[in-house]
């Protein structure tokens, strides 16, 4: 299955977990958001850090979806008709917003926050305890 993958699967990950291995291994291809790379950009220590999520993330031929104009009105349509009646984040609405522009599942841990958006299939993430 073709996924976007959020930022919590991806820290699993690159923390060294076997179930976000598999999980990632399971998606036939799999894509992460700009702002979730940017994210995951935020939380490195240092250069040897970086060139390793680079080489991940390269090695897994992990495609890097820009932010658009689409997913902008989208992002902004869901934050509008769910921020005040389920308190959804800019964030979320934005990875839902660009799996929903290109047709993908998302695969996250966060399966509450994902919810509420209609027409977004959510593949749930669960790590190991």
């Amino acid at each position: 299955m073709s996924v976007l993958v959020d930022t919590d699967v991806l820290v699993c990950y690159l923390r060294g977990s076997l179930a976000a291995s598999r999980a990632l291994d399971e998606a036939t291809d799999f894509s992460i958001y700009a702002v979730t790379y940017m994210e995951l950009l935020q939380g490195l220590r240092n250069k040897g850090e970086l060139v390793a999520l680079r080489r991940s993330l390269d090695l897994r031929r992990t495609t890097i979806l820009p932010l658009t104009a689409a997913i902008t009105i989208r992002a902004v349509a869901l934050m509008e008709a769910l921020v005040l009646s389920h308190g959804l984040r800019m964030g979320d609405a934005l990875i839902a917003a660009t799996a929903i522009e290109h047709g993908l599942g998302l695969l996250s841990g966060n399966v509450k926050h994902y919810a509420p958006v209609d027409d977004l299939l959510v593949k749930r993430f669960v790590s190991e305890p």
